[in-house]
Parts: structure tokens; C-alpha cells; sequence
């Protein structure tokens, strides 16, 4: 279950990254922020994910 979580939490920063990169290509900046807000919290997902686990 721990993998799982792992990579649904790194699949939720690439799609993040790839909002922001998006965004800056289209000048959006709503697309950005969106793909900002993803990345803090897939990360904040991964961290909690981890700090349960132990």
C-alpha cells in the first residue's frame, strides 16, 4: 500500500509541473496556480503518507 501512495503522490507532482509549464506556455496564469496548488499537495499527501506509516 505504501508504493501505491508513493506513486500516486509522484504522478500528482508531474501533473503539477506539467500545469505550471503548460500555463507559462499559454500565459494562464489560473493554470498555473492550479498546478502549483497540485504539487504542495501531493507533497503534503507524500509527507503525511509517510509519517503515518511509521
Amino acid at each position: 500500500m505504501k508504493y501505491v501512495l508513493a506513486v500516486v503522490a509522484l504522478l500528482g507532482v508531474a501533473l503539477g509541473v506539467a500545469g505550471v509549464v503548460l500555463g507559462e506556455a499559454d500565459d494562464s496564469p489560473g493554470l498555473q496556480l492550479l498546478g502549483v496548488v497540485l504539487v504542495v499537495g501531493a507533497i503534503a499527501f507524500g509527507v503525511r503518507a509517510v509519517r503515518r506509516s511509521r
